[in-house]
Parts: structure tokens; sequence; C-alpha cells
């Protein structure tokens, strides 16, 4: 695995539609109105945020985290929207001896229903197959999210399973999870 693909220098990404960059604090208010929307995080493990403030200093928390060479947060931005942060893409949970990683995503309420997480997702997987050389991508889904569930599917992952009362997320207490998983040769 080349981490230094993706930490040696933020990584832009780009499609015919999409942009994924670093979110900087020009875009605090396009972050805020995402976290500050509960329909966002209905199937996160994330508390929506309601208080501006607390939104800018997570920025910070991006940069630490990705500092920390823990995780990448992208931000989502259509080309024709000019710089306007519609969603948040990020790859975490690197782990070199098995060779796999774990992606996430939400979009800003207005833009679902677009294929923009799709593009996302299939911008994503090509990075980290081709330019850092994982073997293996991962996603977990509570199993009510039909519409997270569509996109992976789109990017031809497979369900692996269900884990049950697997995890503890925020706001939500003890979850079952649906595992979504590719291989590169799969992809390739």
């Amino acid at each position: 695995m080349n981490v230094e693909a993706v930490f040696g220098h933020f990584p832009v990404l780009e499609s015919e539609n999409l942009v994924l960059s670093k979110i900087e604090e020009i875009h605090v208010q396009d972050l805020f109105s995402i976290y500050d929307n509960e329909k966002v995080f209905d199937y996160c493990g994330i508390i929506p945020k309601h208080n501006i403030k607390t939104v800018h200093n997570m920025i910070g928390h991006f940069d630490r985290d990705y500092n920390k060479k823990s995780r990448i947060k992208w931000g989502i931005f259509p080309k024709s929207q000019d710089n306007r942060l519609v969603g948040i893409i990020e790859a975490m949970d690197f782990n070199q001896k098995v060779n796999m990683v774990s992606i996430g995503y939400f979009l800003a309420e207005n833009y679902w229903g677009k294929g923009i997480a799709t593009e996302s997702v299939s911008m994503v997987i090509e990075f980290l197959f081709h330019k850092v050389d994982v073997n293996r991508i991962q996603a977990e889904v509570m199993p009510e999210n039909s519409a997270s569930k569509n996109v992976l599917f789109k990017n031809k992952f497979i369900k692996e399973g269900v884990i049950r009362q697997a995890s503890y997320w925020s706001g939500k207490g003890v979850v079952d999870l649906e595992i979504y998983g590719i291989l590169k040769d799969e992809f390739m």
C-alpha cells in the first residue's frame, strides 16, 4: 500500500463532473448546511451539528486527522456549482497488514439522487486501487440505508454479510451493520 499517495500531499481527484479536494475555511457555510440537517445523518454514526463555530472547528480536525495519516476527507464539488461544497467522501482505517481501506460518504440533501455519490465513490475507488494500490475497499451501511447500498452496488461492491449489534454509533446506540466490499481484481 502506497500511503504516501494519500498522505504525501493532499490528492485532488477530478472527473468530468466533479472535483474531490480539501475542505477549507471558505467552505464553512456549505459545511454547516450539511451538518445542520438531521436527515443527512439518519443512517450515519454522526450527530448533526447546529452551531457554526463547532463546524468551523471541525475543519481543523479534518486537517489533524489527515496529518496523523488516519483518514482523508475530500469535499465533493460539482464543477457546475462554482466551488460549492455538496458533500464529503472519506477514506479511513488504512490497514496496511491486510492492504484494506474503509470509505464513507454523505451529501447535502438537495443533492441526493443526482448520481453525485455514485460518481464520487467511483473516483475514490479508482484512486485507491490504482494510485494507493490497496487490495480491498469496504463500507459499513445500516440495513435501512437503501440509497447508500445502491451507490455501492453501482460501483460493483458485494454485500458480504450483516454484523449484528456490531458497533456503537453516536445518536443511534448499538446498531447492526451490513458490510460491503470490493477487491482490486474484481474492479480491474
